[in-house]
């Protein structure tokens, strides 16, 4: 029964992280002039707002049941490039306002932990602060793989030639088939693993990792 609780609260710190690295798309873009997100209501900390049935519903179940780490993602915020000052440049700080949002979470929450590692009494708080490092770094790391759609293609798509960066981007429908293939053979945390590792040690929460 311990375990069901856990999962269940691992599934809420899930969906708040997911929360943040999409509110932060939304906001940048606001910032750089594309106002889509507001009038879609999807500039907002609601997770209803922002909950994608294949990402943040089914692929964590996924998960479990392949004894990957719990992961997901969210319906991506919506922006328009042609609302924004420098698509090119924007579409840059937009890709990267999520992912630097949950390696955010992750400092702030590695500083909390260190505050609190001394009071035996906070041992419930700490739970909850390693967790939050663990899938804020796994967040980060993971969304700026340099496949379309995900952030890490649109920083790789502002620095190449733009008869390049057109081409790169025809990959996108095809993007997320990459990930799954990467991700069920296991080749993608063969990767990614021993960078998050290092980035979650070095942060102090430490956990059990694939």
């Amino acid at each position: 029964m311990l375990e069901y609780y856990q999962l269940l609260i691992e599934l809420v710190l899930l969906l708040f992280s997911i929360t943040v690295h999409e509110y932060f798309h939304g906001l940048i873009a606001y910032k750089y002039g594309d106002d889509t997100a507001q009038s879609l209501g999807r500039l907002t900390f609601n997770p209803i707002a922002h909950i994608d049935l294949f990402g943040t519903v089914l692929l964590p179940i996924m998960a479990i049941l392949t004894n990957a780490p719990l992961f997901g993602w969210a319906k991506p915020v919506p922006v328009n490039p042609s609302r924004l000052q420098n698509p090119r440049r924007d579409m840059m700080f937009v890709g990267l306002a999520g992912p630097i949002a949950n390696f955010s979470v992750a400092v702030i929450s590695s500083f909390l932990l260190w505050i609190i590692k001394s009071f035996e009494i906070f041992l419930f708080m700490t739970f909850l602060l390693k967790y939050l490092i663990f899938i804020n770094i796994i967040l980060a790391v993971f969304n700026l793989i340099p496949i379309p759609p995900l952030d890490g293609s649109n920083v790789i798509a502002g620095l190449l030639p733009t008869n390049i960066a057109i081409e790169y981007q025809k990959l996108t429908p095809f993007g997320f088939f990459i990930v799954i293939f990467l991700l069920m053979t296991g080749i993608l945390w063969s990767i990614l693993g021993p960078i998050v590792n290092f980035l979650i040690h070095w942060l102090g929460g430490s956990l059990i990792y694939v």
